[in-house]
């Protein structure tokens, strides 16, 4: 029978033990060197002494003392690793927070708001009745989500504006300009009276006292007191308005005039004609007195309540609860309860926030698998070192573990103190680490946080133990096969991963983040390690033997050792190679996407500018060509062509007789290096060249190409839409311009689209600069002009207003890619899946080196004898040093070409199902493709710190534990 020990314990026949707590002949001494009174010893009083035995002294405090560098370093660990998983889910919850906050109020108060509208009520109708119904719609926000602190805004508005008839009122166009009317609560808030008063009173038989804003007064060409007529309505009427007040608008951008129409300014509109006009529109706002004048003026009010949600205090972990309380607001229970209560049986009450919701909701979690294989990676590299460290442990401590378990201790009660002596230093630590993270990023929520915590802590509380209990257990039958069928399930795991990865693609949006493109990468990398580790002692092997041919035995030493491993085994261990592998696996994987995302956002801005830099000229003018050649000259511009565009153009003779397209008229060369650097519309320039195989055949067309005759087709591109309504390479079809002039053309290839425009230009048609469109061009200039290259935005901000002519230098607009593609970054969401990466690739990095040092520090020992027997025979330290570097680089070599090989693999497997619109801002093809340089920068800088980390580990510890092994002779 065994029996639990408290420490160290004599049998009979044996000497002083290390460990044992011994006391000196004649009793314990006292400080002074005497010994204290002890059985059988009397006081100097005469009294006899308690009979008291000796305790021996506490397991843990007796081991702290005995090492305490690695106890300290113990808990270094624990806290490192511990502060990185507590702060894991909290910048998770933050981001996530961020990302919804910024993606709400980006999209203005309006759509995030709740809008309540009834028809207004018969009889008297006063502010107060809608205060009251205001007052209810409050009562039943909250506790879920709360209103934004600018507060709700109600008043009741006209239901169509009016033609205004004073003769002395702007008319850019010919046409009237149009005034609503509405009443406000509580505008003097928002606006500062700039003449007259605020309006009250009013009579249905007078003109309506208003108050207009001063900007819109000045576009229409208002003054205070003119009263402002209106054309009869279908009954007659023609109600009058008196312009009793001017006021300005202390912020136009407050969310209180948002969604209104047109209360701070005059609003240009276009009359719905065949040939739109210009006109202007504004509003005017009625007092309290005047909201029962609103009904006769636009056939009828109606009175709104509009409720704007406090989106920066929404969180994303709450977002159900607040979609389900806004839509029982709108649809539901809640709804029907504010029709009762507030006695208006058509109140009504809309938001998109749910829509809004399930937008932002699925652009998190289809970021969530992208950003969640960095910290996966890092998890798996702790996890590894962790193994490593208690492997070294048991390895320091296995003579002192047997001594214990051959004295009578159990191996549960000796597991058991080592239980109590790793949660001295251990707990400690994780406890400090958990209150830093929580300190270090506030966030209302802790689950997360407290759930990875003691999952680490565990894990560094239990690697030892476990590695102890292992070593204490009767050992087991030889099992040869054990490893290569563990090694051979991970490998059909991994393939059953990566198969089903590209079978069915990512998760849909709204089933949870994708477990399995998280794990696919960290099986491929474990897989490749344990591939490596198998392969490495053999491949080491084969250079060991041809550096034993050469004259020095450094080289051939350290790679032998390198193949054979370190103590018993008969290869290196496979851990450092998986951990190393993981670091580089994920690292490189990472700065595939996020290179992948770079590029895409660069083409997507492109592509929405046209090219790195465009000037758009104001409607109806063009650009002048001494701006486009000053353009041209700029410093950095590879590419710049003129381009003439027509959006209201008719092609006839397609199938259905007629079709609008946009024209886009260009040189054919530098137009087509335009379209190749942007990525959209490409085609050879060769195809619009005149004389072309479309351009006609015959004496005829090569006469008339020159002269662009209606007789002779001029060779055009159709864009891919309307190449099925109109196939090239069959009759020539006839095109009439908005502008004025009309040709024969006749397809002679499909494009794309064109960079002209945004959104490629749908039915869009390219034609060749030239004489044969010169009836076309000659009359205007180019009204867009596209560079490539590395442009000045600012310095072509400044050519423009230098060139362009009087008066008009506001009327152009200059965009830049380079704007663009920031615009795209800023979003939160993106931010945080970068700096998540960034720091899960310094953390997986920086546990790979620790393990790489766990293992020297493991063969350290046996190292060190090697070397000074080596010492003994004449090696010089110089020698002694490269040894350690030829017997560690194999690994770090082996695992940074492994890394990169499996990194690429990686990319090659998984990348056709990954998408990532989320991540670049705008929709984008799904599918990433290899990239080698991403890949080898992690994979090279990692070896790099690896072999700076074995040499500064040889250098400063390597001498002095030759030195001891000098100085003590060899004991094993």
């Amino acid at each position: 029978m065994t029996r639990d020990v408290t420490g160290p314990q004599s049998r009979p026949g044996d000497g002083p033990q290390p460990g044992d707590v011994t006391q000196p002949a004649g009793g314990p001494r006292t400080p002074g060197g005497g010994t204290r009174p002890g059985n059988g010893t009397r006081t100097p009083g005469g009294a006899r002494a308690v009979d008291r035995r000796a305790r021996p002294a506490p397991w843990v405090r007796t081991r702290l003392r005995a090492a305490p560098l690695g106890a300290l370093l113990a808990a270094a660990l624990a806290f490192t690793a511990v502060l990185l998983a507590a702060a894991l889910p909290r910048a998770l919850d933050r981001g996530a927070d961020q990302a919804l906050r910024s993606f709400l109020y980006d999209r203005g108060p309006g759509p995030t708001s709740l809008l309540a509208t009834s028809d207004a009520q018969l009889g008297p109708q006063t502010p107060e009745g809608l205060d009251a119904v205001l007052a209810e719609l409050v009562s039943r926000t909250g506790p879920v989500f709360r209103l934004a602190p600018s507060g709700p805004v109600h008043g009741t508005q006209a239901v169509r504006a009016r033609v205004l008839d004073n003769p002395e009122l702007a008319r850019p166009e010919g046409v009237s300009p149009k005034l609503n009317l509405l009443h406000l609560r509580q505008p003097a808030e928002h606006a500062r009276l700039v003449a007259g008063r605020w309006p009250t009173g009013g009579t249905p038989d007078g003109p309506v006292p208003v108050a207009l804003s001063q900007k819109a007064a000045e576009t229409l060409n208002v003054r205070l007191g003119t009263v402002l007529e209106t054309a009869p309505d279908l009954s007659g009427l023609r109600p009058t308005a008196e312009v009793v007040g001017l006021y300005a608008a202390h912020d136009e951008d407050d969310a209180y005039w948002a969604e209104l129409p047109c209360l701070t300014h005059a609003c240009s509109n276009l009359t719905p004609d065949t040939l739109p006009k210009k006109f202007w529109q504004t509003a005017a706002l009625v007092g309290p007195d005047g909201i029962g004048l609103l009904g006769p003026w636009g056939g009828g009010s109606q009175d709104f309540w509009r409720l704007p949600v406090d989106t920066g205090a929404l969180r994303a972990d709450q977002l159900d609860a607040v979609h389900e309380e806004v839509a029982s607001y709108t649809v539901g229970r809640t709804a029907s309860e504010l029709v009762r209560s507030t006695g208006r049986p058509d109140l009504r009450i809309a938001s998109r926030l749910p829509q809004l919701f399930a937008q932002a909701e699925a652009r998190r979690q289809a970021a969530a698998p992208l950003a969640a294989i960095g910290p996966a990676g890092v998890a798996g590299v702790a996890v590894v070192v962790f193994c490593l460290a208690g492997a070294l442990t048991a390895d320091r401590r296995r003579a002192e573990l047997r001594l214990l378990l051959a004295r009578g201790g159990s191996p549960t009660g000796i597991v058991g103190r080592l239980l109590g002596e790793g949660a001295v230093t251990v707990l400690p630590a994780a406890a400090a680490a958990t209150a830093l993270a929580v300190v270090l990023l506030p966030t209302p929520r802790w689950a997360g946080t407290l759930l990875a915590a003691t999952a680490t802590a565990l894990l560094a509380l239990l690697a030892f133990p476990v590695r102890a209990a292992v070593l204490l257990a009767p050992p087991r039958t030889p099992a040869p096969r054990r490893r290569l069928v563990a090694e051979l399930l991970v490998l059909a795991a991994t393939a059953a991963a990566v198969y089903e990865v590209r079978r069915r693609g990512i998760t849909p949006a709204g089933q949870g983040a994708d477990a399995l493109l998280v794990a696919a990468p960290l099986l491929l990398a474990l897989s490749g390690g344990l591939l490596l580790a198998r392969l490495q002692p053999a491949a080491v092997g084969v250079l060991a033997r041809a550096a034993g041919w050469g004259r020095g035995l450094v080289g051939f030493l350290g790679l032998a050792r390198a193949a054979r491993g370190t103590g018993s085994r008969t290869r290196p261990s496979a851990l450092p190679l998986v951990a190393l592998l993981l670091a580089v696996t994920t690292g490189g994987f990472g700065a595939t996407v996020l290179d992948a995302v770079d590029s895409a956002r660069t083409r997507v801005a492109r592509q929405a500018v046209g090219g790195d830099v465009q000037i758009a000229a104001p409607a109806g003018s063009g650009v002048p060509e001494e701006m486009s050649r000053a353009g041209a000259a700029l410093p950095g511009v590879r590419t710049a062509v003129d381009v003439w565009t027509d959006d209201d153009a008719f092609l006839f003779g397609t199938e259905q007789g007629s079709t609008q397209v946009t024209v886009v008229i260009a040189d054919p060369v530098r137009y087509a290096e335009l379209a190749r650097t942007v990525g959209r519309g490409r085609f050879d320039p060769a195809l619009l060249a005149p004389g072309s195989p479309g351009a006609g055949a015959g004496p005829a067309a090569g006469a008339g190409t020159g002269a662009g005759s209606a007789d002779t087709p001029v060779p055009a591109l159709f864009s891919s839409a309307l190449a099925r309504q109109a196939p090239p390479g069959g009759e020539s079809f006839r095109l009439h311009l908005y502008a004025g002039g009309e040709l024969r053309i006749r397809g002679v290839g499909v494009v794309d689209g064109t960079p002209a425009k945004p959104d490629g230009g749908g039915s869009t048609i390219v034609l060749p600069a030239g004489p044969a469109t010169a009836a076309l061009t000659r009359s205007t200039r180019p009204d867009r002009w596209f560079a490539t290259g590395t442009v000045d935005a600012d310095r072509l901000r400044a050519l423009v207003r230098a060139t362009a002519p009087a008066g008009q230098a506001e009327g152009f607009q200059v965009t830049a890619s380079a704007a663009v593609a920031s615009r795209l970054a800023e979003d939160p969401l993106q931010r945080s899946a970068g700096r998540q990466f960034w720091g899960s690739l310094v953390g997986a990095a920086g546990f790979a080196l620790l393990a790489v040092l766990l293992t020297l520090v493991r063969a350290a020992p046996e190292r060190a004898a090697v070397l000074a027997r080596l010492r003994t025979m004449g090696l010089r330290p110089r020698q002694g040093l490269r040894l350690i570097l030829v017997e560690a680089l194999p690994q770090a070599v082996g695992a940074g070409i492994g890394g990169a090989v499996v990194g690429l693999a990686a990319v090659a497997l998984l990348g056709p199902s990954v998408d990532l619109s989320t991540l670049v801002g705008s929709p984008v093809p799904t599918g990433l493709r290899p990239a080698v340089v991403p890949v080898l920068v992690q994979a090279l800088g990692l070896a790099a710190l690896v072999a700076l980390a074995v040499l500064v580990e040889a250098a400063v510890s390597g001498r002095r534990q030759i030195t001891t092994e000098l100085r003590a002779g060899d004991q094993r």
